[in-house]
């Protein structure tokens, strides 16, 4: 609920805090920079390489050893024991690469190892030759490593890119292994006490925790422990954490993987990979096997374009073979979840595969409560915060849900410097996540007219229905795609619907519409929202709840099916048309009524929805105490919602979870 927050009792920010750094990935640079080095060397070896374009003459060294002892040297330059240049006292006849006669009178020479030794020391024999350049003795090790050096990098370097290359090529060969990831003691393990608003689930797996910690127990009795457990829920309730918290709780190998992971392009590699993954499980039993997804490969079988060759399909009955091949004493427990088990094989389903299925339903109340408390443990919350509110005003919420309005309402403290969080940042994280980010209001003053007289229609039916949801508040703002919204909130946190309650739900739904077409005396766009989802009711009224006395109590399905699901190729219906004609005709007569008594009622109040939709174009929001005004209500008797949150309600910024209402 919307607490808009007056209390001033945030900390000044921390402005030293440093977002950490990832930690360097020094592996790519080691193949450049082993290369770098080779060529680095290369190049020190190679005097010759670093010298330039050299006016000498280059000679051999027992050219220049002969001249020396003859000597016919003037001047020897020895540059780092490597090479040598100088001048020849009177011309010296050599024979080019062209097969040519040359004189020359300057030279150079590489040296070769041990030699310049030699060289210096007959030429201080002769006495009379000019010696210059920089030379020291070194170690013949030396030598031998400068020589060598450079050649035994290139052999290492090209050693280490093969054996890349192989691993690469093993690789290919290794897509039968199975990619799942097994959980080890460093990992950090969740319980069952960091799971919550599932506490008959959490029972149900408790049994399966304490057979694989006391198997002596069960046998004892003659019990065995179900092969498999099916956790079965909407997204976002907490499937993959309750197999996280069976793990953690039993201590045993945990082995998790995703079923899309078992398929590849190449036919076989899927059942090659399920073998693989219960092989490992078997050889650390007691163990845990968890498939997120199990759809992926778990999906009824004989539908769509595959046939028995079908990689997914053979998937499959290795999965199913492997199930029902377990041995009595491996102590294996395969746990799988999935948000579609209607489209699962049966043989998946049957006792001796997954025993057991486990429903993991959206939290109530009291779930809601306490996955707040989980998620703001560790977060600093202001002293306005009321999570039980925060609970009662959350209904619909997975726990993915309620996780996800924590996390934004700490950015939202974060992105103000505030070190504590606030009602108010709960509010903008709630309306931010139902109904997206709030967009500059309208400018068109026409926009904003149709806008403000749709909206008021929306919430004053919501206070002359009785069985409509209660109205917390109206805006002309826009959200999101939405132009206006209107918030609404149940009156409890029933799990049925009534057909009053349905009935209510499209008089509400066709009032902006209806309002517009009373004021403008024609409609626009902005209802179609309204109507797709009025139509969706009726439709469902009428042949799925049996709700329609003419058609009687009897199911014709959901338009909502489709092929490929895991049923049928062709999506198709199992009734004629004339009833097909009826049904059709029965959902146009519930929409047609609804139309025409919310019609009569927006007249009978044309006072109440000018005065509403006056207040919207000056004020752009219009809280619910304020349209109880307008009505004439007794503003101390609002006994329409829970007491226990009747003291936020008028703060309290709050979307009804399927949207009705929004333009």
């Amino acid at each position: 609920m919307q607490f808009w927050d007056n209390n001033n009792d945030e900390q000044p920010p921390d402005n030293n805090r440093r977002p950490p750094q990832p930690p360097p990935n020094w592996r790519r640079w080691v193949s450049p920079g082993l290369l770098v080095l080779v060529l680095v060397l290369m190049l020190i070896s190679s005097p010759g390489l670093l010298g330039g374009v050299s006016s000498t003459t280059e000679v051999t060294y027992s050219d220049v050893y002969e001249q020396v002892q003859r000597n016919n040297v003037e001047s020897l330059d020895f540059r780092d024991n490597v090479s040598v240049s100088g001048k020849f006292r009177s011309g010296v006849i050599i024979t080019t690469a062209t097969g040519r006669s040359q004189s020359i009178s300057s030279f150079s020479a590489e040296l070769p190892p041990y030699a310049g030794a030699l060289l210096l020391e007959l030429a201080h024999e002769r006495g009379d030759i000019a010696i210059d350049g920089n030379w020291t003795q070194t170690s013949p090790w030396l030598g031998l490593l400068f020589n060598f050096l450079p050649l035994v990098l290139i052999i290492l370097f090209f050693v280490w890119m093969g054996r890349r290359a192989q691993g690469q090529m093993n690789g290919i060969f290794s897509f039968g292994q199975s990619q799942a990831r097994e959980k080890t003691p460093e990992m950090p393990s969740v319980k069952f006490d960091d799971v919550a608003g599932q506490d008959a689930a959490k029972l149900e797996l408790n049994e399966v925790v304490d057979f694989l910690k006391q198997p002596e127990k069960y046998v004892k009795v003659g019990a065995k422990v179900p092969r498999g457990v099916l956790l079965i829920g909407p997204p976002g309730t907490g499937k993959t954490l309750m197999a996280r918290a069976v793990a953690g709780e039993a201590n045993v190998a945990f082995f998790s993987i995703a079923a899309s992971e078992f398929v590849e392009m190449f036919v076989g590699v899927g059942a090659s990979r399920v073998r693989d993954l219960f092989k490992k499980a078997k050889d650390n039993a007691p163990a845990i096997i968890f498939v997120d997804e199990i759809d992926a490969v778990g999906r009824r079988r004989g539908t769509g374009l595959g046939g028995g060759h079908d990689e997914r399909e053979q998937t499959l009955n290795q999965l199913l073979s492997e199930m029902d091949g377990f041995d009595n004493d491996t102590n294996i427990v395969m746990v799988a979840a999935t948000n579609r088990p209607d489209v699962l094989d049966p043989a998946l389903l049957r006792p001796g595969r997954f025993d057991r299925q486990i429903t993991v339903d959206l939290p109530d109340v009291k779930g809601r409560h306490e996955i707040l408390k989980i998620h703001t443990k560790n977060k600093p919350l202001g002293k306005n915060v009321e999570l039980e509110a925060l609970a009662r005003a959350t209904m619909g919420f997975s726990g993915a849900d309620i996780a996800n309005l924590a996390n934004e309402a700490a950015m939202h403290a974060a992105r103000y410097d505030r070190r504590l969080i606030t009602m108010s940042d709960f509010t903008t994280a709630y309306e931010r996540i139902r109904l997206g980010t709030k967009r500059p209001p309208l400018s068109n003053e026409k926009d904003r007219r149709i806008t403000a007289f749709h909206e008021a229609g929306h919430a004053l039916v919501s206070f002359l229905i009785p069985d409509a949801m209660a109205l917390l508040k109206t805006t002309i703002i826009p959200r999101g795609r939405a132009l206006g919204v209107a918030f609404y909130m149940p009156k409890d946190d029933s799990l049925h619907q009534s057909r009053k309650q349905l009935e209510a739900f499209i008089r509400v739904g066709l009032a902006g519409r209806i309002a517009e077409e009373i004021v403008f005396d024609d409609v626009t766009t902005g209802a179609a929202n309204d109507i797709q989802q009025v139509t969706q009711i009726a439709r469902r009224m009428v042949k799925m709840f049996g709700m329609s006395d003419s058609v009687g109590m009897v199911n014709y399905g959901d338009d909502t099916d489709q092929p490929f699901l895991g049923y049928s190729i062709a999506s198709g219906r199992d009734y004629s048309d004339d009833t097909a004609a009826k049904l059709d005709a029965e959902i146009k007569r519930i929409i047609d009524v609804a139309y025409e008594e919310t019609r009569q009622l927006l007249q009978a109040h044309r006072d109440s929805l000018d005065e509403l939709a006056a207040a919207l174009l000056e004020k752009e929001t219009v809280e619910r105490d304020e349209i109880r005004r307008i009505l004439g209500l007794d503003d101390d008797t609002d006994d329409v919602l829970p007491d226990a949150v009747a003291k936020h309600l008028r703060e309290s910024p709050v979307a009804e979870p399927n949207g009705a209402g929004a333009t």
